[in-house]
């Protein structure tokens, strides 16, 4: 379980303070995980509570769903998690919305049935997580404010797929497993448009990721069964990992993603 105070932030059996960490030049900026928080718990409070080792002024954005919508990926939507208060909370102190429309799926129908969850929210300080390209493409032609960032779930590991990426994408999540390559982290161009994980949870060694998919399924109301590859495919389980960020900001990079530990379980949300 991880524990947060004022000073440092614990995941597994190291400590960091996220204040210090990174380049003299350059300062570390962090999009954090509102999953777990309830929709009437202030979000300001959530952060005081469980990321009190951030300042604010490196807190670029909160992720997390909004208003129900059919193109939601990565966790199943069951609550609202940033109210109307919350995010004017958030942009009174200069902190965006990061919406996870991750979903595998989507047509033209969905995209226009959500036009006023994607108008209400379009602002240059917000951002739009896709997983489906003709999604982010739909989006970035009609909401250009929006900041549109290619989702984890896209599992980009070849420096090819990164660079193609970036043609469509202002910013793409690489796989935490991609932390331990340092060779293709150096060689990558565009590093200000790259975001790294500051921590990871169980998809660090997940062999198959096939969550992701029925996740999408049900997210539509479509049903299914949940699959998870932890029956089917051996993996280390390490619970949350705590990843060097000196390391990797000398090598360039100071977007990250931050996770929260989920209590009793080997993963972050």
């Amino acid at each position: 379980m991880s524990q947060y105070s004022n000073h440092f932030y614990k995941s597994g059996n190291q400590s960091h303070n996220l204040s210090d960490s990174g380049a003299s030049q350059s300062i570390n900026t962090y999009t954090i995980s509102a999953r777990g928080k309830a929709d009437h718990q202030s979000v300001m409070k959530f952060l005081r509570h469980n990321f009190a080792a951030v300042p604010l002024k490196q807190v670029e954005s909160i992720f997390g769903f909004v208003e129900r919508s059919t193109l939601y990926g990565g966790r199943f939507y069951l609550i609202r998690q940033l109210s109307d208060r919350d995010v004017g909370l958030l942009a009174d102190n200069g902190i965006g919305v990061r919406i996870p429309l991750t979903n595998h799926f989507a047509t033209q129908a969905e995209f226009d049935a959500n036009r006023p969850l994607l108008a209400k929210y379009h602002h240059p300080r917000n951002s739009i997580i896709c997983t489906n390209d003709d999604l982010a493409y739909w989006i970035k032609q009609e909401y250009p404010d929006y900041d549109i960032e290619a989702s984890v779930i896209k599992n980009l590991t070849k420096t090819e797929q990164i660079e193609q990426a970036l043609s469509l994408y202002d910013t793409v999540v690489l796989p935490m497993v991609l932390n331990d390559n340092e060779a293709l982290l150096s060689a990558l161009p565009d590093k200000q448009r790259i975001r790294l994980f500051a921590n990871a949870g169980c998809a660090y060694t997940c062999p198959a990721r096939i969550c992701y998919k029925s996740i999408s399924k049900f997210n539509k109301g479509e049903g299914g069964e949940f699959k998870c590859s932890q029956d089917l495919k051996h993996r280390e389980m390490q619970g949350m990992v705590d990843f060097d960020l000196q390391r990797l900001s000398d090598l360039g990079f100071h977007k990250f993603k931050l996770l929260r530990a989920r209590v009793g379980q080997q993963t972050g949300y």
